[in-house]
C-alpha cells in the first residue's frame, strides 16, 4: 500500500505535518497567532513584502489576521516535516489576565518573527514531536501546560513580543487602495479582505467601487491576469508554474479566463 502523500494530525491546537510532495497550503489566512518549527524540508512563506526560503532547524512566529502564502517542501527523497502550535485569543486573553499588570500597546512589527537559534524554543517543540511519533495521547491539562510553556518561552525570548501576543484590537479602518495593490495575488474570498481593511463585506464593495470604479471581483481578475502576462512574456514563466502565484485556484480556470481577457491562450504568448 502507498504511502498518502499529505500527513496532517491535529491534536488541540498542536499541528503535526508530514509531506511527501511539493504543496502550497490551501488556506493563504493566518487566522491566530501562530508558532512553528520546521523539522525536516523547507518552506517558503510569500507576504506582500515578498518571499523567503527557511529550511531544516527553522523556528517563527506568524501573527494573526495577515496574508501568507506558504509552500511545503521536501527534500530529495525525503519527506517535509513540521509542528506548530496555535495561540487562540481565548487562551492568550486567559494568560493575560493572570499576569499582565499594565496595557499592552498594538503591535506593528513585522507579521513573521524570526525563532531562529532559540534553544530553549527547540527543545520546547522537540518535547512535543513524541506524541506524534508514538501515538502518545496529549491530553486536555498537558496541552494548555505545553500552550502556556510556548508563551512564557516566546516572552523569554523577546519581551517585545507581547505586544503581539496580546493584542487584541481588530483590523482598524485603512486605505483601501495600497492594501489590495499589495496583496491582490492573495486567493482569499471578498470578505477577507473587507474584514482585513477594517470594513463591513458591504462597506468594502461600496468602497471599492468609489475608489477603482470597478468591482472587486473584475478589478481582481484584471490585475491577476495582467500580472500572469507579465511573468510570462517578460520574465518567460511557463503558465502552469504562476497561475497559483497570482492567485488562481487551478491552470484550466487561468487559462480560460486569461484566453478570454487578451484573445489567446497563455502558452502560446
Amino acid at each position: 500500500m502507498s504511502k498518502p502523500a499529505v500527513i496532517e494530525e491535529l491534536i488541540g491546537n498542536v499541528l503535526y505535518s508530514c509531506s511527501y510532495e511539493k504543496k502550497l497550503a490551501s488556506e493563504q489566512y493566518v487566522a491566530e497567532h501562530s508558532m512553528g518549527y520546521i523539522i525536516t524540508g523547507s518552506v517558503q512563506f510569500t507576504t506582500a513584502a515578498g518571499a523567503s526560503l527557511h529550511g531544516p532547524g527553522s523556528m517563527g512566529l506568524a501573527r494573526r489576521n495577515m496574508l501568507l502564502k506558504t509552500v511545503k517542501i521536501p527534500p530529495p527523497s525525503g519527506q517535509f516535516r513540521s509542528i506548530n502550535i496555535v495561540f487562540s485569543q481565548d487562551i492568550l486573553r486567559e494568560y493575560y489576565t493572570r499576569t499582565a499588570s499594565q496595557p499592552i500597546e498594538p503591535y506593528t512589527g513585522p507579521g513573521l518573527h524570526s525563532l531562529d537559534g532559540d534553544p530553549f524554543i527547540k527543545g520546547f517543540f522537540e518535547s512535543l514531536l513524541p506524541y506524534f511519533e508514538h501515538k502518545k495521547p496529549l491530553n486536555g491539562d498537558l496541552l494548555a501546560l505545553k500552550t502556556n510553556e510556548a508563551i512564557v518561552l516566546l516572552l523569554q525570548h523577546d519581551p517585545s513580543l507581547k505586544s503581539l501576543l496580546f493584542d487584541f484590537s481588530q483590523p482598524h479602518k485603512i486605505d483601501l487602495a495600497a492594501y489590495m495593490e499589495r496583496h491582490y495575488t492573495f486567493n482569499v474570498p471578498l470578505s477577507r479582505f473587507a474584514t482585513l481593511t477594517g470594513r463591513s463585506l458591504a462597506a468594502f464593495k461600496r468602497d471599492f467601487e468609489k475608489t477603482f470604479q470597478t468591482t472587486p471581483g473584475r478589478w481582481l481578475m484584471q490585475k491577476r491576469l495582467t500580472e500572469a502576462r507579465r511573468l510570462i512574456k517578460e520574465e518567460g514563466k511557463k503558465p502552469s508554474d504562476i497561475y497559483l502565484d497570482v492567485g488562481f485556484e487551478n491552470l484550466s480556470h487561468f487559462s480560460f479566463a486569461f484566453k478570454k481577457a487578451f484573445g489567446k491562450s497563455p502558452a502560446l504568448l
